[in-house]
């Protein structure tokens, strides 16, 4: 594309459309995409998100079409997924005096990724502002959406909202204004947020309340269609599809302890599932011995979470006989989740592990985790060391509410 496509005042989309069927996260996009990047031409030149690593020469070709990229002074990387960021190593070589402006985790990883130790960045935190000469950058955090170190920009003169992945579509579109498409667009938007955001819509839900007093005209994401036509219609739309299921949940949690640790964990685990609106019973499997009524409880739960101590590398009281009855029951679409607490090795967490999968039982564990919602920080089966202090509660309270999310979704 020859000519310059202008997105607001003194701003250009200055990105690549992909019109081959494209690989990407394990799918093939058949109607391609575009690498949505955007330059705005201030005092101080800011570039807002590239395009994908293979396409990096082109970009730098295209912005040298507006500027000369020495020239620029910051380049804001919402989001470090090579999509995205996969251009800043060939313009970071052209524009060697920009700051590169994002958050602390997402800092870490672009100096990992492209070796960029020796550059200067900029570390936003959530609400923090940039002048860029004429025009203000406010940013606001928006972790999970879809990865931890996410972050949206918004221009406050020209109520325009750079949000990177989310409210993006996956169509490698010429017309590039959802104003200028020659079909609905919508069905495109709803199958890309069901792809890519749905597995993190409580996230979707804190993004909606930081921006719900932003004034925004446009919303121009990083795939696909810029918003402009209607972009509250966007937003409620987002607002929608993210609300959660009313149908109510049903979490068991069932453990053995020794001195009370596992039974704090099974309680932090509770308080994460409920902020979920998840009905949660908890069960003590040495105090409770009706086997039958414990049977019933584990079939009419839509999650049941397992925990005990380690003690002589095994569990304590009776939890075994109870795991031994899962592999005669149907179990079939339920969850299940292996937890303890644990002073050296803690081996009946992984004891729990092996029962469950020999039962129907879809068992959770990290690697499930990353590839359902691309969480890796969050480890399972969930392990904690003697009694949980401030940090492994929140740890397990985020994993209750990644339960949750399973559950609701």
């Amino acid at each position: 594309m020859d000519k310059k496509i202008q997105v607001a005042d003194k701003t250009y989309w200055i990105g690549y459309i992909d019109d081959r069927k494209v690989p990407f996260h394990r799918l093939t996009l058949e109607k391609g995409t575009t690498y949505n990047s955007y330059l705005l031409f201030t005092e101080k030149p800011t570039v807002i998100d590239t395009v994908d690593i293979s396409f990096g020469k082109q970009f730098v070709e295209t912005i040298g079409q507006y500027i000369a990229p020495e020239e620029i002074q910051y380049i804001i990387i919402n989001h470090v997924e090579p999509d995205h960021s996969g251009g800043l190593p060939a313009l970071a070589n052209k524009a060697k005096n920009a700051t590169i402006v994002t958050t602390e985790l997402g800092a870490k990883e672009l100096k990992e990724m492209y070796k960029l130790h020796h550059r200067e960045f900029m570390v936003i935190q959530d609400g923090d502002t940039l002048d860029i000469g004429g025009k203000t950058l406010k940013f606001f955090e928006t972790p999970y959406l879809h990865t931890e170190e996410t972050m949206i920009t918004y221009c406050i003169e020209d109520k325009v909202l750079y949000p990177c992945d989310q409210f993006s579509s996956h169509v490698a579109t010429y017309q590039l204004f959802d104003d200028l498409a020659k079909e609905d667009i919508m069905p495109d938007f709803r199958v890309y947020y069901q792809l890519i955001m749905h597995p993190h819509r409580p996230y979707v839900q804190d993004m909606i309340e930081k921006i719900k007093d932003l004034e925004i005209n446009i919303i121009a994401p990083s795939h696909g269609y810029i918003l402009r036509s209607d972009a509250k219609k966007y937003i409620r739309a987002y607002d929608e599809m993210s609300r959660p299921n009313q149908d109510t949940k049903k979490a068991l949690i069932i453990y053995s302890t020794m001195t009370g640790n596992t039974k704090a964990v099974a309680n932090d685990l509770a308080d994460g599932l409920k902020h979920k609106g998840i009905s949660v019973q908890i069960m003590n499997a040495q105090t409770n011995s009706n086997i039958e009524a414990i049977k019933e409880a584990i079939l009419t739960s839509d999650a049941i979470l397992f925990g005990s101590s380690t003690r002589y590398a095994d569990m304590v009281g009776s939890l075994e006989s109870i795991l031994q009855e899962l592999k005669e029951m149907d179990l079939e679409h339920k969850i299940g989740i292996a937890f303890g607490s644990y002073g050296w090795s803690g081996e009946a967490i992984e004891v729990i592990q092996d029962y469950l999968k020999q039962s129907n039982l879809k068992v959770i564990d990290s690697g499930y985790m990353i590839k359902t919602t691309g969480m890796d920080h969050l480890q399972f089966p969930i392990r904690v060391k003697f009694k949980p202090e401030k940090n492994e509660k929140e740890k397990l309270f985020q994993a209750a509410q990644a339960i949750g999310d399973l559950l609701l979704g």
